[in-house]
């Protein structure tokens, strides 16, 4: 048997417990014999995530489920071979599901063909959706749902007490989950979501990417001010809600204006 890392008590995260990068990060929370799992990864990772599992001596008949933060690939591609190993259910937001149950590869960025990416994407059966303000027991503990969308309409995060387990929320350099139309972005129920979290007091943050960090308000405060700039920007195409540069175009086209005339933003 191996000896347990937690960062926390009663929270393991599998890449710190062995100490090296498998893949995103995958968290097992824990009270007296009962333990659950926070996203899973990659299908070819599961294997070895599951033996380090047992290594550290959770009963694999003790799982409670295993919950889906969202419905991508890097998350999830595993799920339907970890449920397979730990005998367990499957837990997501009810807008995940569909993802999730037809193995849509498109929405699960399973497949970017512009950047050769072809993953397999298994279908796998939702058998707990959970919403916002639902509480998981977990022993004695509760961990509670937090509906968070912006980087997916499905992406989730958790308070299991001062923590949140924020998922593609924002990292420690203040960078987001990716922002893509395809994938289901939405640029202002992100900022709602960053928002609510720098409103909480919560204490420290737990991403499904990158080292866990304390809850840094002005940090989240720059990340939300970048967010809101992107609503009137084209950076992101449909996912902003107004570009004002075509507004200041038909004026200038409807009056003839030449390129050396003085213009709004000159």
């Amino acid at each position: 048997m191996l000896e347990r890392r937690p960062l926390f008590p009663g929270v393991i995260e599998i890449n710190h417990q062995a100490g090296w990068r498998i893949g995103c990060s995958v968290y097992l929370l824990f009270d007296e014999n009962e333990w659950i799992l926070i996203d899973i990864g990659y299908e070819e990772n599961v294997d070895e995530i599951v033996e380090l599992i047992r290594q550290i001596d959770f009963p694999i008949s003790q799982c409670l489920g295993i919950i889906a933060t969202h419905a991508d690939v890097d998350h999830i591609q595993g799920l339907a071979k970890a449920k397979s190993l730990l005998k367990a259910p499957a837990f997501a937001h009810p807008k995940a599901v569909k993802s999730l149950e037809l193995g849509d590869r498109i929405k699960t960025f399973a497949e970017i063909s512009a950047q050769n990416v072809h993953l397999e994407m298994p279908v796998v059966k939702i058998e707990k959706p959970i919403r916002d303000g639902e509480r998981i027991k977990i022993g004695n503990r509760e961990l509670e749902v937090w509906h968070t969308p912006g980087h997916t309409d499905s992406q989730l995060a958790f308070r299991f007490g001062d923590l949140l387990l924020s998922g593609d929320n924002i990292y420690r350099d203040g960078s987001v989950g990716a922002i893509d139309a395809h994938h289901g972005s939405d640029i202002p129920s992100f900022i709602s979501s960053l928002e609510r979290i720098a409103a909480s007091d919560i204490e420290w943050l737990l991403p499904s990417h990158g080292p866990v960090f304390r809850k840094n308000d002005e940090l989240l405060g720059k990340t939300i001010t970048r967010l809101k700039g992107y609503l009137t920007l084209a950076d992101f195409g449909t996912c902003a809600t107004h570009w004002p540069l075509m507004d200041e175009w038909d004026k200038e086209l409807a009056e003839g204006r030449l390129p050396s005339e003085p213009t709004q933003t000159a």
